[in-house]
């Protein structure tokens, strides 16, 4: 396998290449003004390892893979365009009011019970760029009111006189019958062709989700338009970039759906947290090769840290209408939640609390940290880290960088004369303010699904978890930690081992037992074909992107209730096709045992009716991935090698400095047990070893920490 992956993050653009079985993982500064010349730094690192050029290295690999957080950062920081959306006359406020519990979307439980200071989120459409047309469909897509082609060049018209760079069309039950759309879409270029207004795109609502729910599928289209040009110009300027150095098969853009396609199959709202989403996929693959169970994952980067769950069975979350920022969406993505809390994080002063607070703002890769010394004066968590003497200021990133550890004393001044404590201080609660905000959003995670913590394995990774993940766990009750292969980098290892994958689905109302009739559903012809027109929508994306159709592989899951609940589960069925009443007895009972092992038996109830609300159809070409060894502790332990050097560190709960030892890449040599406190520093990453706990090094420089206390 030959093959390049990249996660480019708020701060670091990561570098994971497969080379006929050798694999490297470099790092450079992203580069957010031009995002190829990051990415040029890091493949440049990994072909001075492979000793081969740029251009021999693009010429030959398979494929080349980005996931990004650009989209997310844009839609952060709103640097997206002018948008106006048209939609069917009498529901104008179907976006400002955002089912009246708009507001609470995106913000932590505790403000969003705060009614009295409740604040709904800017919008990405102001109501000045919202405009009506006159035509109406019924749920089942049946035409009540034509559209009026004449309401609709005027309003066109009115939206683009008023500068609107993006359109997003949106007409009730479009998902039903699109006609409507669709010919919007065609006035559209008529009135103004590309040659007058050039690339400005419309976003057609039925194209981006495909079920029911106006408000949903509203802010889905939306937020696709919103970051469509920022996306498009990017990724073009990536792909440009790769041209010029030789490569010229299409590029690969990662999905947050946890599969990835080509640029030209991919929407913008698809690569949001698609980084993220790569490293829980990679979890995933280690779960089950590596023989892991249940694994909470935290990904701490430069800018943010990001919480996954893989439970029994190497099986990960979806969410099917998750929150992006502060909109809910109608889109499959693989289930995460993001912090803000990273190396990256400012730490600034709590005066009503007489403390610090950490994050969520970032001094991200430019200027980056006080220490990097480039021009950042805000102290951040590396700093503190620096500071508390983890981190080695000459061989930092391998070396990439040199740590000005003067710079990071000064930028804990102005907290230090405020809170009347000295640098040493100020770094240590910096540091323990950082673990608890992680370790608090690692405990909502498994306390929200009824998880004991003590039953999961910590899955530390990024440029920043093996830094901190002890002291995470400890104050999230976790007992066992994994430091993964190529942990640095894992998020982009996980993007090289992606399959091709779509994902569509429709709303459905189908009773599987409708209790009324006390009858089983038995129209199989109607069912079938919603299932095989799901499935050619999935072929013919796959087959435009030049694989063949006997390559394609289906999987089909049903949305389904009970008639009395609003909990909506989805399961996966074994066969795509139903034919007999045993096959919907079936599904009936997979439901009942899901839900009985979810939320209790006590609420299992068919008796009130079974519904099927979506029909789902994954679309896929499994692809080669990368392999993980068996990760098991050695039953053998070796004793700790030699330290090559030992330095001053300070940690929360002990007093004073403690001369803690330093070892390298000696250190990883599977079975070498060491306690701590101590530091591992192989150049990729700091494994930082906690008192209180044990370090064992196990197969391709992954690592367990246990705890050691009772």
């Amino acid at each position: 396998m030959k093959r390049i992956a990249v996660d480019i993050g708020g701060t670091f653009t990561d570098c994971f290449v497969s080379w006929d079985g050798q694999f490297v993982q470099t790092k450079a500064l992203t580069t957010h003004h031009n995002l190829a010349i990051g990415f040029n730094d890091a493949l440049d690192q990994s072909c001075k390892i492979l000793s081969v050029s740029r251009s021999a290295l693009l010429k030959e690999v398979d494929s080349v893979r980005y996931a990004t957080t650009l989209g997310t950062n844009a839609l952060i920081e709103r640097k997206g365009p002018r948008v106006g959306l048209l939609i069917t006359q009498g529901f104008e406020s179907t976006v400002p009011l955002s089912r009246g519990r708009g507001y609470g979307d995106g913000i932590p439980d505790e403000k969003a019970k705060d009614l009295s200071r409740a604040e709904r989120p800017k919008p990405l459409v102001p109501i000045s760029l919202i405009r009506s047309v006159k035509q109406r469909m019924d749920y089942r897509g049946k035409v009540l009111m034509d559209l009026d082609e004449e309401d609709v060049r005027e309003k066109l018209k009115q939206l683009v006189d008023q500068g609107v760079q993006a359109i997003v069309v949106n007409m009730i039950n479009s998902v039903e019958n699109p006609d409507h759309e669709m010919r919007i879409q065609e006035i559209f270029e008529e009135e103004f062709p590309s040659s007058m207004l050039g690339s400005i795109p419309m976003v057609l609502s039925h194209q981006v989700g495909g079920r029911k729910g106006e408000y949903v599928r509203s802010s889905s289209a939306i937020i696709d338009a919103y970051l469509h040009s920022t996306m498009y110009f990017a990724m073009s300027s990536l792909e440009q970039n790769l041209r010029e150095n030789g490569y010229l098969k299409p590029m690969q853009l990662v999905h947050n759906s946890g599969g990835m396609a080509q640029l030209n199959s991919t929407d913008a709202l698809k690569t949001l947290h698609s980084g993220p989403v790569a490293g829980i996929h990679a979890a995933e693959q280690l779960a089950v090769q590596g023989d892991v169970q249940n694994i909470v994952c935290g990904d701490m980067g430069g800018t943010s840290f990001d919480i996954g769950l893989i439970t029994e069975g190497g099986t990960k979350h979806y969410d099917f209408t998750p929150v992006v920022d502060r909109w809910r969406v109608t889109l499959p993505m693989v289930h995460l939640v993001t912090l803000g809390a990273g190396g990256g994080s400012i730490a600034s002063c709590d005066s009503i609390f007489e403390t610090v607070k950490v994050g969520p703002e970032s001094a991200g890769s430019d200027p980056g940290p006080a220490c990097y010394d480039r021009g950042g004066i805000n102290p951040t968590v590396t700093d503190a880290d620096l500071v508390l003497g983890y981190l080695d200021p000459d061989n930092y990133a391998k070396g990439a960088i040199t740590l000005n550890k003067r710079r990071s004393y000064q930028a804990l001044e102005d907290i230090c004369d405020e809170m009347d404590i000295s640098e040493v201080d100020a770094a240590l609660l910096i540091k323990s303010m950082a673990d608890g905000e992680m370790a608090a959003g690692l405990r909502r995670e498994l306390n929200g699904g009824g998880y004991n913590a003590e039953s999961f394995v910590f899955l530390a990774y990024g440029g920043n978890g093996p830094l901190h993940c002890c002291g995470i766990a400890e104050k999230a009750g976790i007992k066992k930690i994994l430091a993964p292969p190529y942990s640095s980098v894992f998020s982009a290892c996980g993007g090289a081992g992606l399959n091709q994958m779509h994902i569509h689905e429709k709303s459905v109302s189908l009773g599987f037992y409708n209790k009324n009739t006390r009858s089983l559903y038995d129209d199989y012809p109607t069912f079938n074909a919603l299932v095989k027109s799901l499935e050619l929508k999935g072929q013919n994306d796959l087959l435009r992107q030049g694989f063949l159709e006997d390559q394609i592989q289906y999987a089909l899951e049903l949305d389904m209730r009970y008639g009395i609940q609003q909990m909506e589960i989805s399961i996966a069925l074994d066969n795509r096709r139903l034919s007999k009443p045993i096959e919907v007895l079936r599904a009936i009972e997979a439901m009942n045992e899901d839900f009985a092992k979810r939320y209790g038996q006590e609420i299992v109830s068919p008796e009130s009716g079974v519904w099927v609300t979506t029909v789902r159809v994954v679309a896929r070409v499994e692809t080669e991935t990368v392999v993980f060894p068996d990760l098991t502790p050695p039953q053998h332990r070796l004793p700790a090698p030699a330290a090559h050097s030992t330095r001053e560190c300070y940690f929360n709960g002990v007093e004073g400095p403690v001369e803690t030892p330093i070892y390298g890449t000696e250190a990883l040599e599977p079975g070498i047990e060491i306690y701590g406190p101590a530091i591992v520093n192989p150049g990729e990453t700091t494994y930082l070893i906690e008192p209180g706990w044990a370090f064992i090094a196990a197969a391709q420089g992954a690592a367990w920490f246990l705890h050691q206390k009772s």
